[in-house]
C-alpha cells in the first residue's frame, strides 16, 4: 500500500508551483496535522520544501537518496513497480524477487536495495553496489503469455528501456555515445555502466516467475585499477549527478512501453530497429568466447528472437545465442 509519505512526495512533484494542504487532505483522505507531519519529517531528512500561509506547500530541493515513498513519487505506470519493496541492505534483489515470488508476490513487484552484497552478472561474475551510488533493482514478471523459449529476449527488451531512460537524464550530445552491448551491457563512452540478469524459474513445466535485475552505476566517483579502464559510472562520464529514484522509475517506465511493444508479437521486431541503432559494435569486428571454439567476425545486427548475427571471414553467417557464450570487440571491450 502505497504510503502517505510517497503520496505527499508525488503531490508536491507534480505540483512544481505549489499544492495547498488541504487538496492533500481531501486526495488523501487524513488530516492537516498529518500532511503537516509528514511535511516536517520531509524536511528532517533534506528535502527543501517552502510553506507559504494560505497558499502551501512548494518543493524546492531534494536530497540524492532511494527509498520506496522517493521511487514511487517519481512512478507513472500501469503495473511496473505498482509493488515496492525496499532493503537498505540485501544480498541479491534477484533472489529477493524469487523468494517473494513464492510467497505470492504479484506481476510487476518491484525490489530494490540501498546495497547490494551479493549482486553477480552473467556466467557467475560479480556485480559491485557500494552505498548510495548504484542502482540495484528487481523486476518480477508473472505473465501467462510468456513461455520459455521467449524469456531471453527479455534482457533486450529492458537494455532497450534503460538506454532510453538514461538518455532522457544525460546532455543530449553524451546520449550519442550510449550504446547498448549484446546482449546485457549498457556502455558509455565504451565502458560498462549498466548490467542486465534474467533468471527464470520453471514450475511443473511452464514458467513460474521471471525476475530482470538490473545494475546500473550512477554516482561512483572512481574503481579498482582492475576494472577501471572497463567500467565507469553516469556521473565519471557526464559529470551529472542524476537522481537515483528518477532514473529507476524511468527505467520501469520504458519497459512497461517496451513490453508492450515485445508482447504484440512475441519477439524484437518492434525492438530492433532501436536496438540496432544503438548497438556497440555492429558492422565492426568482433570475437565470439564460445567454449567450442572462440572465432572472429563483424557483427550484423540482431535476428528478431534477439541471437546476434556475425558474419565470419569465410563468409559465413552464424547466429549467436546469448545464454551460450560471450561477446567482445577484437579491439576492446566493445
Amino acid at each position: 500500500m502505497e504510503s502517505l509519505t510517497s503520496k505527499v512526495l508525488t503531490f508536491l512533484r507534480e505540483n512544481p508551483e505549489g499544492v495547498s494542504g488541504q487538496n492533500i487532505c481531501d486526495a488523501c483522505n487524513v488530516s492537516r496535522t498529518a500532511v503537516w507531519k509528514v511535511i516536517r519529517k520531509l524536511q528532517e531528512e533534506g528535502y527543501e520544501i517552502e510553506a507559504v500561509r494560505n497558499k502551501g506547500y512548494r518543493l524546492l530541493s531534494a536530497p540524492e537518496q532511494v527509498d520506496e515513498a522517493e521511487i514511487r513519487s517519481h512512478l507513472h505506470t500501469a503495473w511496473a513497480g505498482r509493488s515496492i519493496v525496499w532493503k537498505e541492505v540485501t544480498g541479491s534483489t534477484n533472489t529477493d524477487a524469487k523468494h517473494l515470488s513464492e510467497q505470492g508476490a504479484p506481476d510487476g513487484t518491484l525490489v530494490a536495495a540501498g546495497t547490494q552484497e551479493g549482486g553477480r552478472g552473467r556466467m557467475g561474475r560479480v556485480w559491485q553496489s557500494p552505498k548510495g551510488t548504484t542502482i540495484s533493482m528487481s523486476l518480477l514478471l508473472k505473465k501467462e503469455e510468456l513461455v520459455p523459449e521467449k524469456a531471453s529476449m527479455l534482457t533486450l527488451v529492458m537494455a532497450v528501456a534503460v538506454a532510453k531512460a538514461i538518455a532522457e537524464l544525460i546532455p543530449e550530445d553524451q546520449a550519442q555515445e550510449l550504446k547498448i552491448k549484446w546482449p546485457n551491457d549498457i556502455v558509455l563512452n565504451r565502458r560498462k555502466i549498466c548490467g542486465i540478469l534474467t533468471e527464470m524459474t520453471m514450475e511443473e513445466f511452464r514458467i513460474r516467475d521471471i525476475v530482470i535485475g538490473v545494475g546500473i552505476n550512477v554516482l561512483q566517483e572512481g574503481f579498482p585499477e582492475d576494472i577501471a579502464s572497463m567500467a565507469s559510472s553516469l556521473y565519471l562520464e557526464t559529470g551529472c549527478k542524476i537522481p537515483r529514484a528518477k532514473l529507476m522509475a524511468g527505467v520501469l517506465q520504458h519497459f512497461e512501453e517496451a513490453y508492450e511493444v515485445f508482447s504484440k508479437t512475441m519477439d524484437l521486431s518492434g525492438l530492433k530497429e532501436y536496438y540496432e541503432a544503438h548497438m556497440a559494435g555492429i558492422g565492426h569486428p568482433v570475437r565470439v568466447l564460445d567454449p567450442r571454439q572462440p572465432y572472429e567476425g563483424v557483427a550484423q545486427g540482431i535476428r528478431e528472437n534477439g541471437e546476434l548475427v556475425v558474419r565470419r571471414s569465410d563468409g559465413t553467417i552464424c547466429q549467436v545465442y546469448a545464454g551460450e557464450v560471450s561477446v567482445r570487440g577484437l579491439y576492446g571491450y566493445v
